[in-house]
Parts: C-alpha cells; structure tokens; sequence
C-alpha cells in the first residue's frame, strides 16, 4: 500500500498552502468531472485510497485486481501464487452455477485472466502463458457446470485464447515452435477443445522452420486413430470429426508452406470424391498452374442438397449460393488465361439466369466504349420481363431503375405476395417519392397481408404503412388507385374494425 501511496504523491500536486486546494489545469475537452489521470492526481493519495478500499469491500473481483497489482511489486511468483490459488479452486469446483449467479461468476473468471494479462505478463510471459494454458483447459468442466444462455461465460474464454495467441505471436520463433508442438497431443486428444483451437489460430503466426514437425505429429495423431467401427453412433460421429479437424489444420500448414499438392491430397482424404473445387482452384490460381484451375473448377460433381423455402421460390433468388463462387472464379480463371470473350458470356449467362448485378456491372463495365450502353437497355429489358416479378421489382429498385420497377409493379398489381415483405417495403419506400401509385399498390399488399393474417406483432409495421398510404392519397391521380383511399380505408375498417390491437396504433 505504501508504494501505491507513494507513486500516486509524485503525480499529484501539492497543494496551496493556504486556502481552498487550486485545482490543476485540465486539458481542452477533458470535464473536471470525467475520470482521468489528470482529474484523479488532483484527488490527493488520501481520497484515492479510500475510494480503492470501499470498492474493495463491495466487489471482489476488483479486489482481486487490487491484491494483483499489490502482489506485483514483490515479482511474478507472487502474482502467479494469486492465480495458482484461483485456478486450483476452479479446477476442484463441482457446484451449478445457475443464470442469478452467473454475471458475478463471469466477472469473477474475467478478473483472472485480466490478472493474468495486466499483473503477470509483464513480468514473465512465459508463466503468463502456463497459466492461460491452464484456464483454457478447465473450459470443459466450467462450461459443463454453468447456465451460460448469454455466452458471458464463454466469452471470457475467447479472450483467453485471443491472448494466448496473442503471447505467443510475440515469443522468440524457437520458444513459439516449441509451443506449438507442445499444443499438439491436446489438440489431437480434444480438436474442438479451447486448446486445440489456439494452435489453430497459432499456425499463420509460426515460423515456417517449425510447421514441418507439427505437420508430423499431426499426422502421426491422425493414424493413431481408431478407423473400426463403434456400436455407438455417437462415437463414431465424433472420432470423424475429429478426424477432419485434423485433417483441416494440416491443410492450413499446407497453405502457409505454399503447398497446393498438399493440400489437395488432404482434401482428398477429407471428401473423396467430392473435394472442394473452388478451394483447390483458388490455390492452383494463387500458384500460377491456371489450366489445373481451371480444370478443377469445371468437374462435375454433385452440390449436394438444399431445401429451397416458399419465400426462395417466390422471390426467385439463388439458393445455389456456392454455384455463383464457382462460376465466380471460373471466370476470374479465364481472365487469367486471357479467355476473355468466355468470360463475358458467362457473365452475361449469369445474369440472364439469375438476375445478378454484380455480375452485369462487372459485364458492362469491361465492353468497349459505346457498347455499354446498348447492352443496358438489353439488361433492363430483360430484367423487368424477367419471369420471377419479386426478383426483378429487387433487381430494378436496387439498380436503381424505378420507371422501370413502377411500370411492372403498375402493370400487373394483382401478382404482389404481400408476406415478401424484405422485397416490397423497400420497393415502396424507394418509389414513393417519384411513383406514388405503384408505391400504393405495394403498401396495400403488405397492410392487407398483415391484417388477413392477424399477424399481431407486425401491426407496428402495418400502422406505419397505412400512415404512408395516407400521405400518398393526397398526390394520386383519380383513377391511379382501386379503390380509392378513403373507400379502401373504409373497407380496412369495415373488414378488420375488431383488430383493436392494430388501430390502437393507428393516428385518424
């Protein structure tokens, strides 16, 4: 105590001899009432100390901080003897923490590792890193004994692990090989555990002396184990994906080393028969051997299944999202090899298909001059034909080309679902200030869709539609709308008049 009194009297001014104490000149912007180093000094030693003791009696966590930074003064064994004691009684606890104790049992474990990192570090790295290495390992049986439905639990792990990788990053490269190596056997016995996930995050960071021996022992790891069968499916289950993980870390040591073979063997063994192409391909690209690239992003192979909902089906969007990343680098290859006119077809044939704007300004953008333009009315020609209308009505809006977009909403006002909600809010929003009948078109979709269904929690939206309907009647031509808007707020009321709930929020 007597050293914290100490360094707080060098920075705190004395004061005046006689009078009321002056306070010290404060930085422009800095409020005489905002904690910092300069409103603090002018505290005194006194008042700080015993603010310090009367936030010690109330929060343990902070006085475990406190008795860190006492500790500090006398070395690193005495630090590391206040986390020892900490981690001992963690490692020996069986009680359920349940949801009322768990913000102070989360403070309580984040105040370790901040003793860890504040008090220990600096004054030996290496105990630092045995201590966070000891933390990680008991995250199992914490997290097994505590209802952590709010995660503050398990983030305090994964900042134990940032720091942990962090350290490490920091080591000489022999003590980080070393490390490394050490992390191995762990990571094999448990590859989702806390630990075998730092030397995950470790590999890009070593030196690349050092990934050859960890790439054995993983692969000594991976064939010691068991390839039988287990009457327990869930054994099974979990030896296999563990397996992969192995299999995923030795594929990203293949990519540090710049190895593409290795990677692809391994990938191999992970889905025979179904390899990643667009992994291999990017590799291969990276390397220079374009023609393997290409090769590979073009083989057959079956994607597997996705279960398309309705609302995939009515707006039309892609739900072949890894097919776009394979044609995506399909034609950055051909690019590469100076295919060029192979490209632009499948550019073009992409957004024919699908409707893909990214994929047409990139089009557009690499025709000669005086092309361009041309070949954008062609686009928006068949954008607002396109068959799908919700996935044209987002194309057009988003292009933005709303004369385009009104005209087909106007033109067929009948086809809106009014349930598409994430494509025809913002269509209407977007077209109300320019196009206030096809606006009106969509916001009625969307009101009527919510009070036929009695969607309740959507009555907030449904309110804020009918206020926009509101304030577009008044610039609608006669005729723009059927029917009119007093004879359709009319029929709202005559029709849903019982749905208290919705015109509660609604302002007549």
């Amino acid at each position: 105590m007597e050293a914290i009194v100490a360094r707080a009297r060098r920075v705190t001014p004395e004061p005046p001899p006689q009078g009321r104490r002056k306070a010290p000149a404060l930085p422009k912007g800095v409020r005489r009432t905002t904690p910092s180093p300069e409103t603090l000094a002018a505290l005194g030693p006194d008042r700080l100390i015993g603010l310090i003791l009367g936030e010690t009696a109330r929060n343990p966590a902070f006085k475990k901080l406190v008795s860190a930074a006492l500790a500090s003064l006398q070395g690193p064994d005495a630090v590391a003897a206040i986390v020892d004691r900490r981690l001992t009684a963690l490692e020996g606890a069986q009680g359920y923490i349940d949801w009322q104790k768990r913000r102070t049992f989360a403070a309580d474990l984040n105040a370790t590792v901040t003793v860890i990192l504040d008090e220990l570090r600096p004054l030996d790295a290496g105990a630092a890193l045995d201590r966070l290495r000891r933390f990680l390992n008991g995250a199992d049986a914490v997290l097994n004994r505590v209802d952590d439905s709010t995660g503050a639990v398990q983030g305090v792990f994964d900042r134990a692990s940032t720091a942990f990788v962090e350290i490490a990053g920091n080591l000489p490269p022999a003590e980080a090989a070393g490390l490394a190596a050490r992390l191995v056997e762990p990571f094999a016995a448990d590859p989702f555990g806390p630990l075998g996930l730092v030397l995950g995050d470790m590999i890009p960071t070593l030196p690349e002396s050092a990934l050859a021996e960890i790439d054995d022992r993983l692969a000594a790891a991976d064939a010691a184990m068991p390839t039988g069968g287990d009457p327990r499916r869930e054994a099974t289950h979990h030896r296999q994906a563990a397996r992969i993980q192995i299999l995923r870390l030795r594929q990203a040591i293949a990519d540090r080393r710049g190895d593409p073979d290795a990677f692809i063997a391994l990938e191999r063994t992970v889905l025979p028969g179904r390899e990643n192409r667009v992994e291999i391909a990017r590799r291969l690209l990276a390397a220079g051997r374009t023609e393997e690239a290409l090769d590979w992003i073009r083989r057959m192979q079956d994607p597997g299944l996705r279960i398309a909902t309705r609302a995939d089906l009515i707006a039309g969007f892609d739900t072949r999202g890894p097919e776009r990343e394979r044609q995506t680098l399909e034609i950055e290859i051909l690019d590469a090899l100076g295919r060029s006119d192979e490209a632009q077809l499948l550019r073009w044939t992409r957004f024919e298909r699908e409707l893909d704007a990214p994929m047409l300004r990139t089009f557009l953008a690499k025709l000669p001059d005086f092309e361009d333009e041309e070949a954008l009315q062609r686009a928006l020609d068949h954008a607002e034909a396109f068959p799908q209308p919700h996935r044209a009505l987002t194309f057009l809006t988003a292009w933005p080309d709303l004369r385009r977009a009104a005209t087909l909403v106007v033109a067929r006002p009948g086809i809106w679902q009014g349930d598409q909600y994430a494509v025809l809010a913002p269509a209407a929003e977007a077209l109300a200030q320019e196009h206030p009948r096809a606006a009106t078109i969509l916001y009625r979709r969307l009101l009527d869709s919510i009070l036929e269904g009695g969607r309740s929690a959507a009555y907030p939206h449904g309110a804020r539609y009918l206020a926009e309907l509101d304030a577009l009647a008044g610039r609608l031509a006669a005729g723009d709308a059927e029917p009119d808007p007093k004879a359709y707020r009319a029929a709202l009321r005559q029709t849903h008049g019982r749905k208290h709930g919705f015109w509660s929020l609604v302002r007549d």
